[in-house]
């Protein structure tokens, strides 16, 4: 990059002096809200305030939420889809109206002490095609320009949460580093601007995802507590992956100029369900191992971090075209129940439940004892139950991989007739179904009750034939097994 002119020094002066005296070091938490049985905001907001949760990163700006974080003093990075960044990039009165609606209102108004907006999620995956290129850097202008008008300049910092893909290296050496070909100088385009404006490069950082991409990928490399083959990169030692990754990152940066950029961790966890590596054993190794490692950094940033876990809460409405593990990265349950022994770091040396959450009934849908094994239509029912609520449980490595065609079956329809919140009519496969008080979880395969919601009548979950596809080919599996 060439010099900078002196009054863009300056500027970019003011805005480190101003925002350092502003920002707050420590654990934040990812909050979702695709779920098809959400906890209440204001139990949710409690939630992050008993475990010290001291921010939170959101994918939207739903409205309800933002007004359960309303004097709760936990800092907020509020979110914009990838689907507005069209409407942003070419309208600076949508920017405007946008900035209005979803921050000035609730800073001004409420004390919702929001410190960030997020321009997009991961709009630049690989996966994406392509799709957002041409509109995220135009939508973050835009929105920039609206806080400034907005007399929020200086208190409201932008960023767009990458993927790490967004860079790479040409060996296992971080110090080879920098952005990917294809998009390198919009990236540097985008982290001038950043740098400028007092913004931020944040980043999101799977380990997980390279173990389940690869299976040949060294599993101790993935965590924190030792790996037998470390990688020396000019005298930096590199015992695991997120470390030589997130120093990638840095060289990528200090190449272009930009090596003095602050950057946050929008994203990094382990999930519990849903595939093999997916386990409350590994995601209690994984996070309490970052936990006790984020405060030391890295070889080229050996300082503390400012990191968001993910996630706060299973989202059983997320989708799954990455896998069935995306429903399963909380490190609470879906109803606020802490899955494992985690020290974030406060006075908690476990996590603290959420609290007063209500349940539907003691009730569950179970195949009945009578149904006839071989029934004709055992297969298609619970292939309609998985595509119309959450089966992602059941599989290869999974916590419900023990079951065997009966219960699968049963987990099916307990899955659906919880999903529909217990109606008597959703528990009606025909000579197949019935329901039971008696609990039919088994060892690590918890069967759900669902709890009561403002919204009853929700059910979050479309439709999915080829998901359902995938479950019934699990059952009919089992059923040759025990046939």
């Amino acid at each position: 990059m060439g010099i900078l002119g002196r009054n863009q020094m300056l500027a970019l002066a003011v805005f480190k002096v101003l925002f350092s005296i502003n920002t707050v070091h420590g654990i934040g938490a990812n909050w979702g809200t695709q779920s098809s049985h959400p906890l209440p905001p204001p139990t949710v907001v409690k939630l992050l305030r008993d475990n010290g949760i001291q921010k939170v990163k959101l994918f939207d700006a739903e409205s309800s939420v933002l007004r359960a974080l309303s004097g709760s003093g936990i800092e907020v990075m509020v979110g914009i889809p990838n689907d507005m960044l069209f409407s942003l990039a070419n309208s600076v009165d949508a920017a405007e109206r946008w900035v209005e609606k979803n921050v000035s209102a609730y800073v001004s108004s409420n004390s919702v002490d929001i410190r960030y907006v997020a321009v997009g999620n991961e709009p630049f995956l690989r996966a994406s095609n392509g799709t957002f290129i041409g509109t995220t850097f135009p939508a973050l202008r835009n929105i920039q320009a609206a806080l400034i008008k907005a007399g929020l300049g200086s208190r409201v910092r932008v960023t767009i949460p990458l993927n790490a893909d967004v860079y790479q290296s040409s060996t296992e050496n971080p110090s080879t580093g920098d952005f990917r070909p294809d998009i390198h100088d919009l990236m540097v385009q985008i982290v001038s601007f950043l740098s400028l404006n007092g913004g931020i490069f944040t980043v999101n950082i799977y380990p997980f995802i390279s173990l389940y991409n690869d299976p040949s990928f060294p599993l101790d490399y993935a965590f924190f507590d030792g790996y037998s083959s470390p990688i020396n990169d000019n005298g930096r030692i590199y015992t695991n992956v997120f470390d030589a990754n997130f120093d990638t990152l840095v060289w990528a940066l200090e190449k272009n100029g930009f090596g003095n950029l602050t950057i946050v961790v929008g994203e990094i966890g382990w999930p519990t369900d849903g595939d093999r590596n997916a386990n409350i054993a590994s995601a209690q190794r994984f996070n309490q191992g970052f936990m006790s490692h984020m405060n030391k950094g890295t070889p080229m940033r050996p300082v503390p971090m400012d990191v968001y876990l993910f996630s706060l809460i299973d989202e059983d409405a997320k989708s799954i075209q990455p896998g069935n593990f995306e429903r399963h990265w909380g490190i609470f349950n879906y109803d606020g129940t802490p899955k494992y022994n985690l020290s974030l770091g406060s006075n908690n040396n476990e996590l603290v439940p959420a609290s007063n959450v209500q349940y539907l009934n003691r009730r569950w849908c179970v195949l009945s004892p009578s149904a006839n094994p071989v029934d004709p239509q055992l297969g298609p029912s619970v292939s309609y139950a998985c595509a119309n609520s959450d089966c992602t449980s059941l599989g290869y490595g999974t916590s419900c991989s023990n079951l065997n065609a009966q219960g699968n079956a049963s987990y099916a329809f307990n899955s659906y007739y919880q999903q529909k919140n217990q109606l008597d009519s959703t528990c009606q496969f025909p000579n197949l179904s019935v329901i039971t008080t008696s609990d039919p979880s088994v060892g690590t395969c918890k069967f759900k009750i669902m709890i009561r919601t403002t919204n009853p009548g929700a059910s979050g979950i479309s439709p999915d034939p080829s998901f359902g596809l995938v479950q019934v080919l699990v059952f009919l599996l089992a059923l040759l097994v025990v046939v």
